[in-house]
């Protein structure tokens, strides 16, 4: 891993001229100084009102917006060179997002646009409302967990660490995507599980475990990724990514991606099947590998289906709206499936899956293996002791 991290180590990603599309825009920080309600039909008549850059898709036309109020927002810049300067923008009644006075919002900056339209509202500032609650999740994980929710956050902070300091200017430099991941990951599961449960057999053998698991996920991934023919390339931010950096290969981007993303749940079941068989062990000291094999295996199964439903449910979830796309187009579920947009998250989910379900057996096996031979078991065979039988010498003795 080490030798991973010093040969693939970026340089720095090559740069480029911003497009001014999506993410790749110039931006500020603004406030919305005032709100006045106009006439939507003197505007469409004024011909060069500026519309509101936060328009829904597939809202109403020109005639049924012109019949209604619409709002004139002021919004004064508050940094960078054009700081104190005040634009305008019509904002329309059916559009999602509507601006109100004193709202602070982020600006996209245009410098070859007429001087009137080099600024849009690009969309609402949440930096509060975001670290506020970032603050609430570090305090509850602090005084439920106390030294190891501690350890639990500074590793969350080395793994964003590793992310945007090594896996994404690594990729952006041109590194093999999976490569990259994989070492990547590596670093970030060693770090955060000898961080959170200390340097033991106990952690070496969730992490032995997690590798083989990934191991297992990157082979799968290749193989599926390549079969299905899966681009990676299937949205406006891929798109914007391939046309910046044509160098990176957007389909190994994407197994990156399952095995980053696979990482988090494996690290949960690996440390909590190894911590299983050890506490098993701690119960019943006289049971061996195999007894600790299948009554570790029996838990596991219990976590396996409540692990696999919720990855299931959660890439759901994020591709909920593009779900709801097809139900709208009444595609059939053949269709739906074998679009790319939905079949990479089924092969993301179901690899991710596989490598979950393959993580139970093989850290069980491996944790079994490994406390019965560290800390056997004291009973020793039956002996037999004028007229008394003598088991494993605790003194337990029954009479014949």
């Amino acid at each position: 891993m080490v030798v991973g991290l010093a040969v693939l180590w970026p340089g720095g990603a090559p740069a480029h001229a911003r497009t001014g599309v999506g993410f790749d825009r110039q931006t500020q920080q603004a406030t919305v100084t005032e709100v006045v309600d106009v006439s939507c039909t003197s505007v469409h008549a004024s011909g060069g009102a500026q519309a509101g850059s936060t328009s829904a898709a597939g809202g109403s036309s020109a005639q049924e917006r012109a019949a209604g109020t619409c709002k004139k927002a002021t919004i004064r810049v508050d940094s960078g060179e054009d700081r104190g300067r005040t634009f305008t923008e019509i904002v329309q009644p059916d559009q999602s997002r509507q601006l109100h006075r004193g709202e602070e919002v982020v600006v996209a900056y245009e410098p070859s646009a007429p001087r009137e339209l080099q600024y849009s509202v690009a969309d609402v500032n949440r930096r509060f409302p975001l670290a506020l609650l970032a603050g609430i999740f570090a305090l509850a994980v602090v005084l439920v967990g106390r030294l190891r929710g501690v350890m639990a956050l500074v590793a969350l902070a080395i793994s964003f660490l590793v992310l945007n300091f090594f896996i994404l200017p690594a990729i952006l430099q041109g590194s093999n995507p999976l490569l990259v991941a994989v070492v990547g990951a590596s670093a970030i599961m060693l770090i955060a599980l000898y961080l959170c449960h200390g340097l033991s057999a106990r952690t070496s053998v969730a992490v032995l475990g997690t590798l083989v698991s990934l191991l297992l996920i990157g082979v799968l991934g290749s193989l599926f990724i390549g079969w299905a023919a899966l681009t990676g390339n299937t949205d406006d931010n891929t798109g914007l990514i391939h046309g910046l950096y044509p160098s990176i290969d957007m389909s190994g981007l994407l197994l990156a991606g399952v095995i980053i993303g696979s990482l988090g749940v494996l690290d949960d079941v690996t440390v909590t099947q190894t911590s299983a068989v050890w506490e098993l062990h701690e119960a019943n000291p006289s049971m061996g590998w195999r007894g600790l094999y299948r009554a570790g295996i029996r838990i596991g199964r219990d976590h396996i289906a409540s692990v696999v439903n919720t990855l299931v449910l959660a890439y759901a979830g994020a591709a909920l709206p593009l779900l709801l796309l097809f139900s709208i187009a009444q595609s059939s579920v053949g269709a739906v499936a074998n679009s790319e947009l939905v079949a990479e998250e089924i092969v993301r989910t179901l690899i991710g899956s596989i490598g979950l379900v393959a993580s139970v057996p093989v850290t069980t096996a491996l944790a079994a293996l490994v406390v019965s031979a560290d800390r056997p078991g004291s009973p020793a065979p039956d002996k037999v002791t004028n007229g008394t039988a003598v088991r494993g010498g605790r003194g337990r003795r029954r009479k014949r």
